[in-house]
C-alpha cells in the first residue's frame, strides 16, 4: 500500500485541445480532492489508456507553455507529449510547480542571474533556493486515484522516475522526449545534463 493519503477525483470535463501549429486532441481533464500539497494540479487523459499507459509529469512553465519562451524547452515538450500520449493512450499530469518548484517570480529572478553568467542551478543557489524543489507525492496520489499502478514515463529526468518508484509506482520504462534546442536554451539544456543527469545527447548541445 502507498504511504501517502489517498486523493480522489473531484471532477472530469472533456476539453478539445488545440495548439498553434494546428495539432488538436480531445482530452478529459480531471481535478482532485485531497492532494498533499494543496495545489490545483490537473490530469490530462488522452487517447485510450491501456494497462501500462504512457505518462508525463509536466511541471507548469508559464513562460514556455503560454508565451513560447525560447529560454527553455517546456513548450515544445508539452506539445510533443500531448501528441505522443494521445497516439498511445495515457495521461499528462500538469503539475503547478513553476520554476522547478520555486515559483514564477523567483524563476524570473533566476533568469536575471543567468543573464550575468550563472547556469540555471547556480542561479537558484545564489537566490538561496534548492536546485530542484519538486516533490512528486501529489503526482503519485493522482495516479493512484486514476487506478494507474504501472506506467511508462515520458521524461529525460531520472529523478522523476526515482521519486515515483520510491512512492510505490511501478515505472516500467523511462521514454526520452525529443531534443528542442534554440540559440537561447543550449546552456540551460547542457546544465540539465551535467548537473542532474538528464538523458539528452550532450554532443548535440554545443555551446554555440
Amino acid at each position: 500500500m502507498p504511504d501517502f493519503p489517498a486523493a480522489t477525483p473531484r471532477a472530469r470535463v472533456r476539453v478539445p485541445l488545440r495548439f498553434a501549429d494546428g495539432y488538436g486532441a480531445d482530452a478529459e481533464l480531471v481535478t482532485f480532492h485531497g492532494l498533499t500539497d494543496g495545489r490545483e494540479h490537473l490530469a490530462v487523459v488522452l487517447g485510450e489508456p491501456g494497462p501500462v499507459p504512457l505518462v508525463r509529469l509536466h511541471s507548469e512553465c508559464l513562460t514556455g507553455d503560454v508565451f513560447g519562451s525560447a529560454r527553455c524547452d517546456c513548450g515544445p515538450q508539452l506539445r510533443e507529449a500531448v501528441e505522443r500520449i494521445a497516439d498511445r493512450g495515457g495521461v499528462l499530469l500538469y503539475l503547478r510547480q513553476e520554476g522547478r518548484g520555486i515559483g514564477l517570480y523567483n524563476k524570473l529572478d533566476a533568469y536575471a542571474l543567468q543573464d550575468e553568467g550563472l547556469d540555471t542551478y547556480e542561479a537558484n543557489a545564489a537566490l538561496g533556493l534548492p536546485e530542484d524543489a519538486r516533490d512528486y507525492t501529489a503526482a503519485a496520489q493522482m495516479l493512484a486515484a486514476l487506478g494507474i499502478t504501472e506506467l511508462d514515463l515520458l521524461s529525460n529526468n531520472p529523478d522523476k522516475a526515482a521519486q515515483l518508484r520510491a512512492l510505490g509506482v511501478s515505472v516500467r520504462d523511462r521514454v526520452p522526449t525529443g531534443v528542442f534546442t534554440t540559440d537561447h536554451n543550449v546552456r540551460y539544456l547542457r546544465a540539465k545534463v551535467l548537473q542532474t543527469q538528464h538523458t539528452l545527447p550532450l554532443a548535440a548541445l554545443t555551446a554555440g
